[in-house]
C-alpha cells in the first residue's frame, strides 16, 4: 500500500544526500525524521524532525521507528544489527546494507548475480597481498574491506617490492587485490526498484575523478559508453533483484574493450546521481522516496540537451556568488560547515 502524503519518513544519516532527499520529500508533501549522531548535521536544518543519537543507540532506534511510516539511509557505513529493531519499516532492506559494506562479500555476490567483476583475491595478510601479485600480475589496488570511500583506504603495488609499502598504507586491515584494468572511462547506472520487481533506470552517466572525488558527471556519456547501456542496465537491475533492492541502487562501471565491468555498488543515492536534479524529469531523490512510499516510479529522461554536474570540493565553495550569477548554473549548497580538502561543500549542475 501506498504510504500518503502527510507521512513521515526517517533517514539514517544528515549528510548531504540526506538533505536533498528531505528537500524532494517536502516538495511531494512528506516531512523527514533524520536521525544523526552530530550535533548539526545539513539535513536537520531542512527536515520537521531530528534524533541526535549513535547508529548503535537500539532504544532511540526504536523510539525513532515508531514515529516514522518508513525508514531509509543515505550512506551505507551503518551498524547492520542495531537497525533489525527498525524491522521492515527499513527500505532498502539490510542485505543491501550488509553487501556493500564489506568489498569482498559484494564481489561475491556481484559474481554470483552474474556481474562481471574485476580479478581479484582476499588479502588478510602481507603474505596474501604477496600472493595477490603472483596470481594477478601487477599493477594492483589493495583497497579495506571496510569504511572506504572518496579513494581514501587504498593503495597500489605498481612493483613487487612495493606489496608492503601497500600493506601499511591501508594499516594492516582486510583488504582485497584487485587486478589493474585498462579502462576507456568509468561510468554509472542509477536504477530504482520497487518492492513488486518494477524498475527504471537513468541515463549513464560518465564520471570524471581525481584523486579517488568524483570531479564530474557528464549525460549523455559519449557514444562508446551509450553502447553498453543495455548490459549494464540488465547487469544493474539483475543485482537490484538479486538483493530485492527497494529504493535507488547505483552501480559504478569501468568501460572497457570487453564491455562493462563492474567497480562497485552503493545502495542509495548517488553523487553521481546529482543531475538528475534539474537534468531529469524525475530526479533519483524523489525516485528513490516513490519507491520505499510505494508510488509510482518517474519518468527517469533528459530534460535538456545534456547536463554536467560539477562538485564543489573544499576552498571552490568559495566560488559560489560568481557560479550563482552565472547564467544556466544551477548551484546547491551543503552548508557542512568548515571547508575542508577533500571536503564536498557543494555541486553546481549546468543544462544544455
Amino acid at each position: 500500500m501506498a504510504l500518503a502524503p502527510g507521512s513521515t519518513i526517517g533517514i539514517l544519516g544528515g549528510g548531504q544526500l540526506g538533505r536533498m532527499m528531505a528537500l524532494a520529500a517536502a516538495r511531494i508533501g512528506y516531512e523527514c525524521h533524520i536521525f544523526d549522531p552530530h550535533e548539526r548535521p545539513c539535513a536537520a536544518e531542512v527536515s520537521a524532525h531530528f534524533t541526535r543519537a549513535k547508529f548503535d543507540d537500539e532504544q532511540a532506534l526504536r523510539r525513532f521507528g515508531a514515529g516514522c511510516d518508513v525508514v531509509t539511509y543515505e550512506f551505507e557505513n551503518l551498524p547492520v544489527e542495531p537497525l533489525r529493531v527498525l524491522g521492515d519499516r527499513l527500505k532498502p532492506g539490510l542485505k543491501s546494507l550488509a553487501v556493500a559494506q564489506d568489498r569482498g562479500d559484494e564481489k561475491s555476490f556481484l559474481e554470483d548475480a552474474g556481474a562481471k567483476v574485476t580479478p581479484w583475491r582476499a588479502v588478510a595478510s602481507l603474505e596474501d597481498a604477496q600472493a595477490a601479485v603472483a596470481e594477478l600480475g601487477l599493477p594492483v589496488v589493495l583497497k579495506t574491506r571496510r569504511y572506504g570511500y572518496d579513494g581514501k583506504g587504498q593503495a597500489w603495488i605498481r612493483d613487487a617490492g612495493d606489496a608492503q609499502e601497500a600493506w601499511d598504507a591501508i594499516g594492516r586491515e582486510p583488504a582485497v587485490a584487485e587486478a589493474g584494468v585498462n579502462f576507456d572511462a568509468e561510468f554509472s547506472v542509477v536504477i530504482a526498484r520497487t518492492a513488486d520487481g518494477t524498475s527504471r533506470a537513468f541515463p549513464l552517466t560518465r564520471n570524471h575523478h581525481e584523486g579517488g572525488i568524483l570531479r564530474t558527471s557528464t549525460v549523455p556519456a559519449g557514444p562508446a559508453i551509450d553502447a553498453m547501456a543495455d548490459r549494464a542496465i540488465a547487469a544493474a537491475r539483475a543485482i537490484a533483484d538479486s538483493l530485492g533492492h527497494v529504493g535507488v541502487l547505483t552501480v559504478e562501471y569501468f568501460a572497457t574493450a570487453d564491455g562493462p565491468l563492474v567497480n562497485e555498488i552503493a545502495p542509495r543515492v548517488h553523487n553521481s546521481g546529482h543531475w538528475t536534479i534539474e537534468g531529469a524529469h524525475t530526479s533519483q531523490f524523489e525516485q528513490h522516496l516513490r519507491a520505499i512510499l510505494g508510488l509510482a516510479l518517474g519518468d527517469a529522461s533528459l530534460v535538456a540537451g545534456s547536463a554536467v554536474m560539477e562538485n564543489l570540493i573544499g576552498s571552490e565553495i568559495d566560488r559560489w556568488a560568481d557560479i550563482l550569477a552565472e547564467p544556466g548554473a544551477d548551484l546547491h549548497l551543503y552548508n557542512k560547515g568548515e571547508a575542508r580538502p577533500g571536503r564536498k561543500m557543494g555541486h553546481v549542475t549546468r543544462l544544455s
